[in-house]
């Protein structure tokens, strides 16, 4: 199976339960859109739900920085991608965006994952049926560009 570069998920459509009083998207279902791509993502990777209850090793996050970049609405209708941007034994960094059905930017994320065994729970490597699999989401991604908006840091731009 070819492995795509992004990994793109399926369409998701904006539910009324996540639209917040201000009348769009609340900031915590950005989060459920850009794990749902992730989970599907590991998925391929070989680190699924099955995997997780078959091998007791699984997935963790580690650490998020997301970007807001434009509102989204009720029924609006997106897509997230999944592009692996670094990884070793037991970390994968990854960098995802949402974009609306009309193709603009809403969102972007940029996550460190980590591979757990779950009888600790601690940080384990992945073993080595599984780092096949990584490998082969990593060669599919390395000819994409590093993304312009990876590796931002948070602050307060100042004035000279």
């Amino acid at each position: 199976m070819a492995i795509p570069a992004p990994f793109v998920s399926r369409v998701m459509e904006i539910k009324p339960d996540w639209i917040d009083y201000n009348g769009h998207l609340n900031m915590a279902y950005y989060n459920v859109l850009f794990d749902t791509c992730s989970d599907d993502a590991f998925e391929t990777m070989g680190l699924g739900p099955a995997y997780a209850k078959d091998r007791r090793l699984t997935i963790y996050t580690a650490e998020v920085h997301l970007c807001y970049v434009r509102e989204l609405h009720l029924g609006d209708k997106v897509t997230v991608t999944y592009q692996l941007i670094d990884h070793d034994t037991k970390r994968l960094r990854a960098y995802q965006e949402i974009r609306h059905a009309d193709g603009w930017l809403a969102a972007t994320s940029e996550n460190l994952s980590l591979h757990i065994d779950m009888t600790g729970p601690k940080v384990a490597p992945f073993p080595q049926d599984v780092m096949v699999q990584v490998e082969a989401m990593a060669a599919a991604h390395a000819a994409l560009p590093m993304p312009e908006r990876a590796g931002r840091s948070i602050g307060i731009a100042r004035k000279a």
